[in-house]
């Protein structure tokens, strides 16, 4: 793809990592040529990695935090965080997502790059002149992660391939050899990160019919066709919150719809979605537990536990923020939204999609809560 291996800007490695390895650094203002590698990074302690990534993820500085490879682990972590969410997002295999975190470490040592060889961008220093985006695509991370993997899976037997011959499918890379000495690394990190993310890795239960007690595969009397077409991220012309509905739902709702129009993060949190931090966008859950943070109501952070939250009640008797529930069985659902009245529902819906409000109609109701 761009006839350079490292990408890596002005980084200075530690003399470990570079034992053995010919280096030409280009200007501040292009990424760094490795001729050569060596010092692979093996026997790496898993646990210990776990316990530094963690630190990071609650919010440590980096100051001391100390991961062997990891120069800048407080930029650093959170971008590997970024290429494992999107993996899981999009039902990426976990040596996809090894594969990823390795070209990214060759390619950027896991920095958002604004330059390279010449116009690569980004953590997969990726080129708007090869049709990888544009310059601002490239450099969103879950975009840059989002095309890094479709190109992966469109190779045929990638599964089979040792983990730099696969990156080398991909980037085309000058030094096809290079992106094996971080096979240890982002094994490590792969596995410390996903553990961060509830049930990933988890077997998805086969879809079923089953209706939940008193949900039954009906909707509400409103289907929300009468709004028409409602594009996504905007408010239907002509709805408004129920008056009757309850003060606490009226305050989840609204603050939901704040977040209109961000993009969804599978494992964001949803304290942050119109910040540049990717995990701080919503997936479908964080976005029901948030919004009802912010009207003093505190739910677990996960569908397949918030399908556990207060009672059950009919898909026929909705009110204005009761959780409705689809995808997967009644019992494990894999999606959630709020019903705002009127026969819409708000939700975060998937991978490349923005918060948006939907009619009822288009949901295949397994199950409802009340929460208030």
């Amino acid at each position: 793809m761009k006839g350079i291996a490292a990408g890596i800007g002005v980084v200075v490695l530690s003399p470990l990592l570079l034992a053995g390895t010919a280096m030409m650094m280009a200007s501040s203002s292009e990424a760094a040529t490795t001729a050569s590698f060596s010092g692979c990074l093996t026997g790496l302690d898993t646990a210990e990695v776990t316990k530094e990534v963690t630190k990071i993820l609650d919010g440590a500085s980096g100051k001391d935090v100390h991961i062997q490879g990891l120069d800048l682990p407080a930029e650093q972590i959170p971008n590997a965080q970024t290429i494992v969410a999107t993996g899981l997002s999009l039902d990426v295999p976990k040596k996809g997502q090894i594969v990823a975190i390795a070209t990214a470490m060759q390619e950027s040592r896991l920095r958002n790059l604004n330059s390279g060889d010449r116009d690569s961008l980004g953590l997969f220093q990726q080129r708007p002149s090869q049709g990888w985006g544009t310059a601002q695509q490239i450099r969103d991370p879950v975009y840059a992660s989002e095309q890094f993997y479709k190109h992966l899976l469109k190779v045929d037997g990638w599964q089979q391939m040792k983990v730099t011959q696969a990156a080398q499918a991909v980037q085309a890379s000058g030094y096809p050899d290079a992106y094996a000495q971080w096979e240890d690394l982002a094994t490590a990190l792969q596995k410390a990160i996903a553990k961060t993310f509830p049930n990933a890795g988890k077997n998805k239960p086969a879809k079923d019919t089953e209706s939940a007690s008193g949900a039954g595969m009906c909707t509400p009397d409103k289907d929300g066709t009468s709004f028409g077409r409602i594009p996504e991220g905007s408010v239907p012309k002509g709805y408004k919150i129920p008056k009757d509905a309850d003060p606490k739902a009226r305050a989840a709702i609204e603050w939901a719809m704040h977040q209109l129009g961000t993009l969804y993060q599978w494992g964001g949190s949803c304290t942050d979605s119109h910040g540049p931090d990717p995990m701080g966008r919503c997936d479908c859950s964080s976005l029901m537990q948030q919004a009802y943070a912010h009207a003093d109501v505190k739910l677990t952070r996960t569908t397949y536990t918030q399908v556990n939250e207060g009672k059950s009640v009919s898909a026929k008797s909705l009110k204005p923020g009761d959780l409705i529930f689809s995808r997967g069985t009644a019992a494990r659902p894999e999606h959630v939204g709020m019903y705002m009245g009127e026969g819409l529902v708000i939700e975060a819906p998937r991978t490349s999609k923005p918060v948006r409000i939907t009619p009822i109609k288009d949901w295949d109701i397994l199950a409802a809560r009340r929460v208030l």
